[in-house]
């Protein structure tokens, strides 16, 4: 039975009568039509007509797979190539088609042309992997071989031959970097641009004009401003503490433009997939509607050219693994049908001891030969995110509670005292490092000076170093006091190296911002007891010794910035001045000549940082005013005052201010500009003089006694003439060296190349002079850039000391959270046998429902490593076993699992029950109760409602709702119901009555209709009710 019909074609020519010219015309005959049974006299027929294939049905099981195309095919109208593409033609554009050749050109251009779309180099990619094609990467467009293979692929797919991809795996997942974003920004950026250009070009057809006359470079940096200043994905750094920094930039988020949106991701998408497995961390994750969707990078996963995630494996070949050579970084793609072993094998040199091993393959766990074995992992926290992996025993943790510890650690607020935990994982100190927060050596050296402010250091140079170098024989490193974050914590360094100590390169330098000798330092070491008391631990809350308050254990410095604007009015500018009308002198004591408070002083709620006056409408003055004006000449009544006052909670310290100002064009500012830009040119020619003397002088160190081979300058011309002797006059007659080529100088390579080096470093340091000119000068001529219509910008920082509150939040490592309830005086405080007083007591019963027995590990460990003065590193998944913690406990002395009996502050008296005591590492959150704590007697009311604002930010009220209001009922206090539901809140001229009679001291008045009842009147009166209120 035929499956497609057998065409005989030839080609006929005539004339066009209206030309003269011989066309040539294709002309078809059907001989045999589809379906035909097949006889004997047909294949003779089919012969005759020299076809040379034919299709035929065929019967047999593998039908299915081309009964689509035999279908398709049984639809298809067209005979011949010309007809189809005239079809595809018609179908696409709705129109005849004036040639076969348009039509075909329509088809290219639409699928096979690189100028409609690019597949990109991950498109070729994943489309020969998934269809096992073998395309030139740079094809990066479709070929027939593509459409093919892609409908065989469908074909399979229909037929359940083939499996649909996981839309989760990895393998179609990639990151797309903020490299690639932010060239696809220029992209757009560039386009936009070449249009501008090209309507410029056409406006000025035969005009001359320059480039600059035809590009605007604004329209590029406002694509790429828009993009970091309201991307979705642009924020500012969490500057909580160096875990902070270093987690935020390893973040990888799946929401954002291109992305998905939170109310639109499902479960799936969510879900840890068996392909995260060391790419994406499983346990760090927000809580909340984020969860999933914001991801960590695991420790030692790393983005390939292509976007997609890889992670490091060991080669294992015959059972033994490959400890020599580089890990092999694998992506999800590569790694699926391979048998993968975990980190922590028995070996005996590289060889697997067991015959049989536990393996992972994809998303399941068999037990497996060793020769099956593929590869290894190379370390056990492999799986986890560096937040994850600072955990001890996160082992025994379940995977809620980690997420909140790793979470909260985050959170961990920079102590004024910092100490590094007992008990660790071993990455404190590479996170620490990794963060660059720190100074470390740049080589080995000697240290030379040390304070407060700077550490001195002079590196061990060569000879030949020194020869080339401009640097100072010392380098000196200034130490960051009391800098800001963007989280309003702060960071201070202090030096942990003393005059005379010799350095190694990479050796850290200083601490601070919550590192201790180069190693993590986040929260306090603290003696821990697991007992209730007195209640006051309830529910996760905790009681603590006034020891950690009183030895400013956690005690924390913030540091928040005060700013006000100048702006210009209509009624005219408004000043920063410390003459403010109607304000004491006493008040404003503190301010300096621009009206800012001066550094050092101390604030309190209501002080006024920063006086401002701002014009006051012109209002018909009294005659008193007018007869007071004449004799005073007083003109205080024009305007108002406007300062920045202290919030009700601020108390701190002020270190610094700021005052940036607008640049005025007067003439007389004009004449001062370019004066002291000729002095400031003056000042630094000096510098560039200096700085070729002393090039000139190492130069002839170099050269002298050698033989000029012809030094030439970037145009090739000859600078310095061949086969003469170098002397300083011939070299001192160069004008410019820094276009000099540092090629062949002398016939001594070694010669030549310190030339090139030393010349190298002089262009660094010219280069560097010339950009702190050019910066000096610009912000002499332009000032401060400041928004439109703001002439001034005032900041003020001041420093707060937060020492430890009721009210504070605290945290372990494992998720252990909860509130300060209670501040307890020392000897109150359950003791050990010793008299030892612990510092803290936490519930016992937050444990076992909580399932994060880890903490119970690192508070054994901890007493342990105390008593012997050892500290631990106990990595996650690879932690130190029972047998080794009761081994560090038998060998301190100390009970194990630390059941001790503790003693009653208050009466002496031993408790009944033995509790658990050690040493845990708790930390400081960044929810502080002082951020907290807010009361508002009046204050702001909303325009439409009359009702109070809400939120400490706005000095609002506290929310009265419909649940609230039935509490009230409920007791029936209907007097306490009324008053807040209309003085309290919109009932604006009961509220002013009820002042009035609290000051004469008169009983309350009725209240009167709500504010809210008037805007619900309206709005049905809007809707076309008529409604009257009837007595």
């Amino acid at each position: 039975k035929l499956a497609a019909r057998v065409l005989r074609t030839w080609h006929e020519d005539f004339v066009d009568e209206d030309t003269g010219e011989v066309v040539s015309i294709e002309r078809n005959e059907i001989v045999l039509d589809r379906d035909t049974i097949l006889e004997k006299e047909h294949i003779d027929e089919i012969l005759e007509s020299q076809a040379k294939t034919i299709l035929l049905h065929k019967e047999d099981n593998m039908s299915a797979d081309y009964a689509i195309i035999h279908n398709t095919l049984q639809k298809d109208p067209t005979n011949s190539e010309k007809e189809a593409v005239e079809h595809i033609y018609r179908q696409l554009r709705n129109a005849e088609p004036p040639d076969e050749e348009t039509a075909r050109g329509i088809i290219d251009k639409l699928f096979f042309s690189d100028q409609r779309y690019n597949l990109g180099e991950v498109g070729r990619y994943r489309m020969n992997k998934k269809l096992g094609l073998d395309i030139a990467m740079d094809k990066q467009v479709l070929t027939k071989e593509d459409i093919i293979t892609i409908i065989k692929h469908l074909i399979m797919l229909i037929n359940s031959k083939a499996e649909i991809d996981d839309i989760d795996h990895l393998s179609n997942r990639r990151v797309r970097t903020v490299g690639e974003q932010l060239s696809q920004q220029f992209g757009v950026g560039l386009a936009r641009m070449a249009r501008t250009i090209r309507e410029r070009m056409n406006v000025r057809d035969n005009e001359v004009f320059t480039p600059i006359d035809l590009i605007n470079a604004k329209t590029l940096s406002s694509v790429i401003n828009s993009f970091f200043g309201t991307n979705q994905l642009s924020q500012f750094m969490d500057q909580t503490n160096p875990l902070a920094e270093i987690t935020h930039k390893r973040r990888l988020s799946a929401l954002g433009p291109g992305g998905l949106s939170r109310e639109r991701a499902g479960f799936e998408v969510r879900d840890v997939h068996y392909t995260h497995y060391g790419r994406l961390c499983p346990i760090e994750t927000p809580e909340g509607p984020n969860i999933g969707l914001i991801s960590s990078l695991a420790v030692f996963a790393k983005v390939n050219g292509m976007g997609f995630i890889e992670t490091p494996y060991r080669k294992v070949e015959n059972g033994v693994v490959n400890l020599n050579d580089e890990p092999i970084y694998l992506s999800a793609e590569e790694e699926e049908g391979l048998h993968i072993a975990q980190a922590n094998l028995p070996l005996s040199d590289g060889k697997i001891d067991q015959d049989k091993v536990i393996a992972r393959m994809e998303g399941d766990f068999p037990v497996v030969e060793t020769n099956e074995v593929a590869y290894a992992d190379v370390a056990p926290n492999q799986i986890a995110s560096i937040s994850a992996s600072l955990i001890p025993f996160l082992e025994h943790d379940d995977a809620n509670r980690a997420l909140m510890g790793s979470n909260m650690m985050r959170q961990a607020v920079p102590l004024l005292r910092v100490d590094a935990p007992i008990v660790g994982t071993g990455l404190e100190r590479q996170v620490a490092t990794d963060s660059r927060v720190l100074i470390n050596a740049e080589g080995d050296g000697e240290v030379v000076y040390v304070d407060s402010q700077k550490i001195v250091i002079r590196y061990d140079r060569t000879e030949r170093e020194s020869l080339v170098s401009f640097e100072p024989e010392d380098t000196s490193y200034n130490l960051i006091k009391f800098r800001k974050t963007n989280q309003g914590t702060s960071i201070t360094l202090k030096p942990i190296v003393v005059k005379g100590d010799r350095v190694n390169k990479g050796q850290v330098l200083c601490q601070g911002y919550a590192t201790e000798a180069g190693e993590l330092a986040l929260g306090r070491n603290m003696k821990v007891a697991f007992m209730p008391w007195k209640g006051y631990n309830f529910e996760d809350a905790i009681v603590i010794s006034e020891k950690v308050v009183r030895e400013d254990i956690f005690t924390s410095i913030h540091v928040d910035e005060y700013s006000l604007e100048v702006r210009d009015t209509k009624l005219g500018n408004e000043e920063l001045t410390a003459d403010i009308p109607n304000v004491s002198e006493e008040a404003t004591a503190n301010l300096d000549e621009h009206g800012m408070i001066r550094i050092g002083a101390e604030v309190k709620p209501g002080d006024i940082l920063i006086g401002k006056i701002t014009p006051k409408g012109e209002s018909d003055p009294t005659p008193e005013e007018k007869l007071l004006r004449a004799i005073f000449g007083d003109k205080a009544g024009d305007v108002k005052d406007a300062s920045l006052k202290a919030s009700p909670s601020l108390r701190g310290v002020v270190i610094d201010k700021k005052l940036f100002s607008r640049a005025v064009k007067d003439k007389r500012k004009r004449a001062q500009d370019k004066e002291d830009i000729a002095r400031l040119e003056q000042k630094y020619q000096a510098k560039f003089d200096a700085l070729q003397e002393r090039l000139i002088e190492k130069l002839f160190e170099i050269v002298s006694g050698k033989t000029s081979q012809g030094v030439f300058n970037d145009l090739g011309e000859e600078v310095l003439p061949k086969g003469k002797k170098y002397t300083l006059k011939m070299l001192n007659s160069v004008d410019d060296f820094t276009h000099l080529t540092s090629g062949t100088w002398t016939t001594s390579t070694e010669v030549n190349e310190m030339v090139a080096d030393l010349l190298h470093n002089y262009k660094i340091k010219e280069n560097d002079l010339q950009g702190s000119l050019r910066r000096e000068k610009f912000t002499i001529s332009v000032g401060d850039e400041l928004p439109a219509g703001i002439i001034k910008l005032a900041k003020v920082y001041i420093a707060k000391k937060r020492k430890l509150k009721v009210g504070d939040k605290m945290a372990g490592r494992h998720g252990n959270k909860g509130i300060v309830a209670r501040i307890v005086r020392q000897e109150d405080m359950p003791f050990l046998e010793d008299g030892t007083p612990v510092d803290i007591v936490l519930n016992p019963l937050g444990v076992p429902s909580r399932m994060n027995i880890g903490q119970i590990y690192e508070t054994v460990l901890g007493w342990a490593g105390e008593k012997l003065g050892k500290k631990f590193a106990t990595p996650i998944f690879d932690g130190a076993t029972l047998d080794q913690i009761n081994g560090y406990t038998d060998e301190a002395g100390i009970p194990r699992f630390g059941h001790t009996y503790l003693y009653d502050g208050g009466t002496g008296e031993r408790f009944d029950q033995p509790a658990t005591v050690g040493i845990i590492y708790m930390l400081k959150l960044g929810h502080m109760v002082d951020d907290k704590m807010h009361a508002r007697s009046i204050g702001p009311y909303s325009l439409i409602t009359q009702q109070p604002l809400g939120g400490k930010a706005q000095f609002g009220g506290q929310r009265f709702g419909e649940m609230e209001v039935w509490a009230l009922e409920a007791y029936g206090a209907s007097s306490t119901l009324r008053e807040i539901l209309t003085v309290k809140s919109d009932d604006v001229i009961g509220r002013a009555k009820t002042y009035e009679a609290i000051v004469k001291g008169e009983p309350m008045p009725e209240p009167g209709l709500p504010e809210s009842f008037n805007v619900l009147m309206h709005e049905l009166k809007g809707l076309g009710l008529d409604l009257r209120l009837e007595d």
